[in-house]
């Protein structure tokens, strides 16, 4: 079985850890195991006696003293027990390797160090303070002091001062693994202690708080605190502890803690009130009862802590890999990646074409509902009218009417009506372009792997539309020949085989009043209207055909060719801007590899500590 020991050594090795690796809890966009440890968390109003408590369990005067808030960054005091002998000493997280013997100077790095932080001013900040100490007068034991509870704000503090200690505190102790050590000064009332107020809310039935009431030597004469150390006034799980913290005659004569310990034992031995109660009582007991009830919480909880680490280790693993690897430095690498990223984008664009992922049907559209609803809305009526056709069959007559049939006329009524294929042409080629874009743009978003270079992605989509230009300018040219090719050879056959009108002796009927008639004009009209559709089915199959020949094909044989001409050309600076990364995701790649890495750090000191079930 685990020892006590080596169960709190290693929760304070894991605590240790997050600080180094920026995990101080209350941070929703990353996986946090600091709020998973669990702690004991000192609370107390200012002036309640919070600082003497600590020192009296630790057995040294090490923490700053003054008036107002003096705690403006949480401490995290881990106590390792050592063998007799051996030297006291003090060592900062922060200061790695450099041991204080001298706890006055201990004193002063806190203050500075939360002056390197703070500032000179009365804010607080998040950011905990580590310190270990050694000594053989401790019992391995890990508190967290926090800024005192305070209810107004002093000079060169912000109004807004009670609000933040409040909420600092409340996110340490509503944290199901915290185990809540409450501090009210025996000579308040505890209906009025900001300390219980504050657990009340977060642990009703008092399973996590364990109650202490200090100062009980200067309660006036005749009163005493039975009620609450017995559990009758304020009951709670776990027994009340009463503490005698030292006077300040004691302090100014510099009387040490361990002298203090001492005198505090015989204040209880020797108590009518708490005789009784003596052996339960003062900051050795304390120290003891909650060494023990941390090691038994950490053993309860260390199942259930190893899995959040291990499903966390996967998640994190899940996602470096989805972010990708840090760019290489050699410029071949480089290109490498570059063309690798493009081929990646290239996949994805051709799948939306075939089919593999949606978009490329709305091409199909364009052909079967876009360009035929634009051939049909074509103003033929107008240009077919009588009037129309009698305007353009005379003007092509000039001062020669025709003899037999208005040839001329015919052709310029059909190159008229021809004309107007042109627009719906475009229209095809401008649709599937905008089409082509859309899908560059959506292949871009979906391609993961470029995610993470916003330059690239830029540059990939201007080569890409500018290919896409290139393409469309060449369908329009294309399709426009179609139109203009059935303008410049009509097909003779068709009018070849239009019945004819002939006269009772099998003549044709040739009267100048039969030629400008208005039986004629509605001949001519019908007939040209008759070529029109024929036309018109021949360019609903024919300019389809151009539009994928010309940009679809191209696209998806082409779309990057120019673009990798140009990228083989550049050279190692040109290629690291291309692969500069967006900083928001260089942030997430190194905030996740630094939450591994506490992860796996943390698995390996529970898988270290030797388990027998």
């Amino acid at each position: 079985m685990a020892t006590m020991e080596s169960l709190i050594v290693t929760v304070n090795r894991i605590q240790r850890a997050c600080t180094v690796l920026g995990d101080h809890g209350g941070d929703n966009a990353l996986p946090t195991l600091w709020e998973a440890l669990p702690s004991v968390v000192v609370v107390g109003g200012q002036s309640s006696g919070k600082s003497s408590v600590l020192e009296s369990i630790v057995g040294r005067d090490f923490l700053p003293r003054g008036s107002g808030i003096v705690t403006r960054r949480p401490l995290v005091l881990q106590l390792h027990k050592t063998e007799q002998g051996v030297q006291e000493y003090g060592e900062f997280l922060h200061l790695p390797k450099k041991k204080f013997t001298d706890f006055s100077v201990v004193r002063k790095e806190i203050q500075d160090e939360t002056d390197r932080i703070t500032g000179k001013s009365k804010q607080i900040s998040p950011i905990p303070i580590h310190l270990s100490i050694y000594s053989p007068n401790v019992v391995n034991l890990t508190l967290i002091d926090l800024p005192g509870l305070t209810k107004v704000a002093v000079e060169g503090q912000p109004e807004s001062i009670v609000q933040d200690i409040e909420s600092m505190v409340l996110s340490y102790v509503e944290k199901p693994n915290c185990i809540i050590l409450a501090i009210t000064p025996a000579n308040q009332d505890i209906a009025t202690s900001d300390a219980m107020k504050l657990s009340r809310e977060v642990d009703p039935t008092g399973e996590r708080t364990f109650g202490v009431l200090t100062k009980l030597d200067l309660m006036d004469k005749g009163t005493n605190a039975l009620d609450v150390l017995e559990g009758r006034a304020y009951p709670l799980q776990h027994p009340w502890v009463g503490i005698v913290n030292r006077s300040q005659a004691d302090i100014n004569k510099n009387i040490d803690m361990i002298a203090a310990r001492r005198k505090e034992r015989k204040f209880f031995a020797a108590s009518l009130d708490y005789g009784h109660l003596a052996s339960k009582m003062g900051s050795e007991y304390l120290a003891k009862l909650l060494s023990k009830h941390l090691e038994s919480v950490i053993r309860a909880q260390l199942p259930a802590i190893t899995s959040l680490i291990n499903k966390t280790i996967d998640e994190l693993e899940a996602e470096l890999s989805h972010l990708g690897r840090p760019v290489a430095v050699d410029a071949g690498a480089q290109l490498y990646t570059i063309l690798e990223l493009c081929r990646a984008f290239d996949r994805i664009f051709k799948e939306h074409l075939e089919g593999g992922r949606p978009g490329g049907d709305r091409i199909y559209g364009v052909f079967d509902h876009q360009l035929p609803a634009a051939l049909r809305k074509l103003p033929f009526d107008r240009h077919l009218s009588l009037q129309n056709i009698r305007k353009v069959v005379s003007e092509a007559d000039g001062y020669q009417p025709h003899l037999i049939t208005p040839e001329q006329g015919y052709r310029r009524l059909i190159d008229g009506a021809l004309n107007y294929f042109r627009g719906p042409a475009e229209a095809s080629v401008d649709a599937v372009h905008f089409l082509l874009k859309e899908l560059v743009r959506r292949s871009i978003a979906e391609t993961q792997e470029l995610k993470r270079f916003p330059t690239l992605q830029a540059e990939i989509a201007a080569a890409a539309n500018e290919a896409l230009e290139r393409f469309r300018e060449e369908s329009k040219k294309t399709t426009l020949r179609l139109v203009d090719m059935e303008s410049s050879y009509l097909t003779v056959d068709f009018f070849r085989k239009l019945p004819q009108e002939v006269e009772k002796g099998g003549k044709p009927t040739s009267s100048s009043a039969d030629r400008y008639g208005e039986g004629q004009f509605r001949r001519i009209g019908s007939n040209v209207s008759s070529y029109v559709v024929m036309v018109s089915d021949t360019l609903r199959n024919t300019i389809p055909k151009a539009v994928v020949y010309c940009q679809v094909r191209e696209a998806k044989q082409s779309l990057l060719d120019h673009f990798y001409i140009q990228v083989g050309k550049k050279e190692g600076k040109q290629l690291a801007r291309l692969l500069d990364e967006d900083p928001a995701l260089m942030e997430r790649r190194q905030q996740c590899a630094k939450r591994l890495e506490l992860h796996k750090s943390a698995r390996d000191e529970i898988d270290s500590v030797a388990w027998v079930r």
